[in-house]
């Protein structure tokens, strides 16, 4: 397994990636703006005004992490990690919203008669989409090498930005080729893409839900939890795994089987060297709580079944 960076590096990645977009999306806000007034496009003002939007969306990543990165308290023992999660769900929404809107608008447009927007426009798009293409790029890495589900939702968001302005782009190359009668095609691709950024952003709001949820982590993590519990001298055998995911992080509880003939004092050695192997081998892991189970369980039981199968023996003689 790679080793992962530690929860304080993770963190400061994934508030500097969601600073990052918000100073992007500010200096693209004002540029959309102002290109759709001078150039008679009201899509690229709607795509101006959604990226205000997304500026409100990446400062509530940015808290969400911000306070998923606060210690264990008296009132919080496990940990700040939801608050990652809960960021995740908030922005996933307003995605769906945004979704939702642009379809409006985009209706709204197309029954309406408008000119044809002005051929700068298409320069001004074509910057926007590169940008945004790129952001979301550098997003969707820096929250898969974090794990973090807010900023790959805040990744979709950039994406979602993308693929509108490319969808004006294509709407007004159209209208400007095809000349009247075509003045709404930019609306008819924006409104194609509204159902994409509909599905993207459902899938973000599961994955959220899904953390919130305790849903199990990767079936490769717990092998390799599994393979470190079993290296301890004194760890016969593995009965039980589980992980729980808060935010960036994991808290363990795993149970090991020992020979029951051992002394509490050594079982209790034995259940912190595992706890320390598993944190050591991965810096996501919080916490682990570690369960010693006796072998001397399972030999009573063999004994119990092999007397019940004589005494049954000698009542059929």
């Amino acid at each position: 397994m790679t080793p992962a960076p530690d929860t304080e590096t993770r963190f400061q990645q994934g508030m500097a990636a969601a600073l990052a977009n918000i100073l992007l999306n500010l200096g693209l806000a004002g540029v959309k703006i102002l290109s759709g007034f001078l150039g008679n496009s009201y899509a690229l003002i709607a795509d101006g005004i959604e990226s205000l939007l997304d500026i409100f969306s990446s400062a509530i990543v940015w808290g969400g992490l911000k306070i998923g990165s606060l210690p264990p308290d008296k009132n919080h023992p496990f940990g700040h990690g939801r608050a990652e999660s809960l960021a995740s769900i908030i922005v996933s929404v307003m995605l769906l919203v945004a979704a939702i809107v642009i379809a409006v608008q985009s209706v709204r447009e197309i029954l309406i008669p408008h000119h044809a927007p002005a051929p700068f426009t298409l320069v001004t798009l074509v910057a926007v989409v590169t940008l945004k293409e790129l952001m979301y790029r550098f997003l969707w890495k820096t929250g898969h090498d974090i794990q973090s589900v807010a900023i790959k939702v805040d990744a979709w968001h950039a994406r979602s930005d993308a693929m509108t302005s490319l969808a004006a782009f294509i709407g007004i190359s159209i209208s400007l080729i095809a000349g009247p009668g075509y003045e709404s095609a930019d609306d008819w691709a924006a409104l194609l893409v509204s159902g994409v950024i509909f599905y993207n952003g459902s899938r973000m709001l599961r994955a959220a839900i899904d953390d919130i949820m305790d849903l199990a982590v990767a079936p490769e993590i717990e092998q390799e939890l599994r393979r470190a519990a079993r290296m301890i001298s004194g760890v016969d055998d593995i009965e039980k795994c589980r992980l729980r995911k808060s935010g960036l992080n994991f808290f363990v509880e795993i149970h090991v089987v020992v020979d029951g003939d051992l002394s509490i004092k050594k079982g209790h050695a034995i259940a912190h060297e595992v706890k320390k192997a598993l944190m050591s081998s991965d810096p996501r892991i919080l916490d682990v709580m570690t369960h010693i189970e006796p072998h001397v369980i399972r030999t009573i039981g063999w004994i119990q079944s092999i007397k019940a199968g004589y005494r049954l023996y000698h009542q059929c003689l």
